[in-house]
């Protein structure tokens, strides 16, 4: 019986629908969380060399030094945004497919529909980002600092114009039970801190996804 001498032809994984990384709960905790975090200082830089970057360009155009100034732009617009789909692989496993940009002049550039979506993501995502740091911030050292209220709460004033929280609340002058509602919310934010994050994380990659992802995948 004759067998083919065709060679059998490889499995291969697709890197853009590659498998989510595996880990522990708390290891993709610690990468959302880092990707949140990190994810201010990025946006405030793309920020900034989008909109002064687009603004100096268009506003010398007539000189013909906008040009050259735009696609300057537009570069560092895809750099950032390549930074981004790493952050976004990093943090969740799941690949964001990189498009396939125009090669040639500045012309070339100029016309790619891809780079003005990279410089318009460096703009919508900064109030996002903002957000997204905020909340894992407050919620991540409001729950370290409940729970841990008992061992430094005694380094507040103490004076007979400051009252405590519960008092103000209930009108309940008692440091025990000052102690107990505090850590009572620092464990609720640290138990919900993983959902919190988990859906910060994805609101903020969705965007990315929007608008940096090959819009032909």
């Amino acid at each position: 019986m004759n067998q083919s001498l065709t060679p059998t032809r490889p499995h291969t994984t697709d890197p853009v629908r590659a498998t989510p990384a595996t880990g522990s709960r708390f290891g993709r905790f610690g990468r959302e969380t880092g990707y949140l975090l990190s994810g201010l200082p990025l946006g405030v830089a793309a920020f900034v060399v989008a909109v002064s970057g687009f603004l100096l360009g268009l506003g010398t155009l007539i000189i013909w030094v906008g040009i050259p100034i735009l696609v300057g732009t537009l570069t560092m617009a895809r750099f950032l945004a390549g930074a981004e789909r790493e952050h976004i692989r990093t943090a969740t496993g799941r690949p964001i497919p990189r498009p396939e940009y125009r090669t040639g002049g500045m012309t070339h550039v100029i016309r790619d529909p891809q780079a003005w979506r990279d410089l318009v993501h460096a703009v919508v995502a900064l109030p996002v980002r903002v957000f997204s740091f905020c909340v894992t911030v407050t919620w991540l050292a409001g729950g370290i600092g409940g729970l841990t209220y008992f061992a430094w709460s005694w380094s507040l004033p103490d004076s007979d114009d400051q009252e405590l929280l519960v008092d103000l609340m209930w009108g309940v002058e008692s440091e025990a039970v000052d102690i107990a509602f505090h850590t009572g919310a620092g464990i609720f934010l640290l138990l919900t801190a993983l959902p919190v994050v988990r859906a910060l994380t994805t609101a903020q990659a969705g965007l990315a996804r929007l608008l940096l992802a090959d819009a032909r995948r």
